[in-house]
């Protein structure tokens, strides 16, 4: 009724016809139909179509059931941690892969914590937060606040002062330095540095090794270093990584840094250096087209003797036996 009364004052003043008036007054009332019945959806991708041309691979189903299922899931998870071991110097590990859409994460998140779990004495000690469709009965969702408070319940089980935490965050990376997450139909907020910072300040673990695999990762380096970190990252500030693809089976920089070269060496510096002359050329192999990536590290003054120390009592210890890598081609 409004409209007809405006559209009233417009024919008199602005002089139209009747026939004009009726046509605008016709299609101001589509127009407002097509708005009410569309503009709910006109940002939302159309996930329902998308996930009807992949039936054959696994999603999340969000039911009542995933949920319980979870919780108990997480009890267990944090129960099941091994406490630090007085007079030693232990590593723990948490290895967070929130992005459920690519299969490359679920391949590197588990590589990783293998490698920690063997290669650095932490079976026991390692946290794996990750989304995928496959993953819901056997790993916590890889979500800002389980992060959270997986920190914390390390922080409770380790020698905060004495012990080593390693973080290994491996998504697809933005040029604010965010890491990108999701896991459809749940909510998944984006990690930003300084959430990661606060959460490990919080906590009060003191010495922290943490790796970013993903585009533009270097943005977090100035967030996270201190003179008990050492801090390394998948690339840059102003370049990507490489090997995130679907069709990737690890990510350039996980490949090299931890399936690789720390399978040879304790070292973390030691295997950075050795990885990243190993993913350039891969990169140019590849084609890679906005250059190379650039991986970067900064080892805080008080974090190196540390690792030093960690690396001589790893190598004295006898050899694990024989691991069976399921993750490389």
């Amino acid at each position: 009724m409004v409209a007809g009364r405006q559209l009233l004052l417009i024919v008199r003043f602005a002089g139209w016809t009747w026939r004009a008036a009726v046509f605008a007054l016709a299609l101001i009332a589509s127009t407002g139909l097509m708005t009410w019945q569309f503009e709910a959806r006109a940002w939302q991708q159309d996930y329902a179509r998308k996930a009807s041309a992949e039936d054959d691979k696994p999603r999340l189903r969000l039911t009542q059931q995933t949920l319980e299922e979870q919780q108990a899931l997480w009890q267990r998870t944090i129960a099941a941690i091994t406490p630090e071991r007085p007079g030693v110097a232990d590593v723990y590990g948490l290895v967070f892969a929130p992005y459920a859409a690519e299969d490359v994460f679920l391949r590197e998140s588990t590589m990783v914590s293998r490698v920690l779990a063997e290669r650095f004495d932490a079976s026991g000690r390692v946290i794996h937060l990750l989304n995928h469709g496959s993953s819901a009965k056997t790993h916590p969702w890889a979500t800002t606040l389980n992060l959270q408070r997986a920190i914390e319940a390390l922080a409770r089980r380790m020698d905060r002062d004495n012990d080593v935490l390693v973080v290994y965050l491996t998504s697809h990376g933005a040029r604010d330095a965010k890491l990108a997450a999701s896991h459809w139909p749940l909510e998944v907020q984006p990690l930003s540095p300084t959430e990661l910072r606060g959460a490990l300040d919080k906590a009060g673990i003191r010495h922290r090794v943490i790796a970013v695999s993903a585009c533009y990762s270097g943005g977090w380096v100035d967030a996270l270093a201190s003179d008990t970190t050492l801090v390394m990252t998948a690339a840059d500030a102003t370049h990507t990584s490489y090997g995130c693809g679907s069709l990737s089976e690890l990510t350039f920089f996980g490949r090299a840094m931890f399936d690789e070269q720390l399978r040879k060496t304790h070292s973390f510096e030691q295997a950075f250096a050795r990885a990243v002359p190993l993913i350039q050329q891969r990169e140019i192999d590849a084609g890679k087209e906005d250059g190379f990536s650039n991986p970067q590290i900064r080892v805080g003054a008080n974090i190196g003797p540390v690792l030093r120390a960690l690396e001589q009592r790893l190598a004295a210890l006898p050899p694990a036996g024989p691991s069976v890598n399921k993750t490389r081609p």
